[in-house]
């Protein structure tokens, strides 16, 4: 059983040196652990640094992808590789590398495709309230979303089975962490939260550069993914909410049209017209959307089937 511990990194030469430390180099049921650093076009000597200390694959980007393109990239050279589990951490020595152990095990057991490492977010003192809150409301949605039971969202510590990293897909260029759990629930894969502990902060986050601009990009992936893997049961909804204020605003007009004060609510009766035709169009969407969405599953089933001839080789 291989596992290959994966890092994205972007200007990250002082701070990898400290997570390379805390990482374990050895796992019960596990027979060989390898470090794998995604250089995501730094312009330090981050890529100088993590051969410098030994670990066993840099590789990356000339230019800056940001963090979703480093964590696929990354996902993509550890099954190459071999790897059997693959666990994504941070260069910034957020997560505890001694609990990758804890993380694997649900995978080691078959009692899991994809474990997500809960950290204590009530207890983190470099975390605002604000921040603190909207990460709980964040994971409440994303729980509703993709019907999994996971507690920390937007927690980037995580394990992958073989099968499930080949079968993830990220759209997003903003992150990979609520994406990828939408898409797992959608797929049917056993996601599993596990404890973790969390190390003191080294540096400010650079993924949240305001809160603001955290939850409108929060907002914008979770809202894409429900239309991607959802159309039918979101168009479909948006057209009969259209359609019964339609219907409401035209049941208004006749009844002021049977007691003779139908000439006054002409305009009642226009935006009725145009919210039911509306409404009938959109509810419609939903059929062909849903058509869309069936070839899309045969796509990644054959997307898959390649992964898996490809890597296997």
């Amino acid at each position: 059983m291989k596992l290959i511990i994966q890092i994205p990194c972007y200007n990250e030469e002082d701070s990898l040196p400290i997570t390379l430390a805390d990482l374990p180099e050895s796992i019960p049921g596990i027979d060989s652990i390898e470090y794998l650093v995604i250089n995501d076009g730094s312009s330090d000597r981050t890529a100088e640094v993590a051969r410098r200390e030994g670990v066993h694959h840099v590789v990356g980007y000339q230019r800056n992808k940001g963090l979703a393109k480093a964590f696929v990239f990354g996902l993509r050279e550890c099954l190459s590789r071999g790897a059997d589990i693959i666990v994504n951490t941070d260069a910034d020595n957020q997560y505890c590398g001694q609990d990758i152990a804890a993380l694997v095990q649900p995978i080691l057991n078959q009692q899991a495709d994809i474990v997500i490492g809960t950290r204590p977010i009530t207890t983190i003192q470099h975390f605002s309230l604000v921040k603190k809150l909207l990460q709980r409301l964040g994971s409440t949605v994303v729980k509703l979303v993709s019907g999994t039971s996971v507690e920390d969202a937007p927690s980037g510590f995580r394990a992958f089975s073989r099968e499930a990293a080949m079968s993830l897909n990220v759209f997003s260029k903003y992150t990979y962490t609520l994406e990828t759990i939408i898409q797992a629930g959608q797929k049917n894969f056993t996601v599993v939260p596990v404890p973790v502990r969390v190390n003191a902060d080294l540096r400010p986050s650079r993924l949240v550069s305001s809160i603001t601009s955290y939850v409108r990009k929060s907002v914008t992936t979770i809202v894409r993914m429900f239309v991607v893997y959802r159309p039918f049961r979101f168009f479909m909804a948006m057209g009969a909410v259209i359609f019964l204020g339609g219907f409401a605003l035209g049941l208004r007009f006749l009844y002021h049209f049977l007691l003779g004060d139908g000439g006054g609510k002409i305009q009642s009766l226009i935006l009725a017209s145009v919210l039911l035709m509306m409404g009938f169009h959109t509810m419609l969407l939903a059929f062909v959307t849903d058509l869309l969405a069936v070839n899309r599953r045969l796509l990644e089933e054959l997307q898959l089937s390649e992964r898996k001839r490809q890597f296997d080789q």
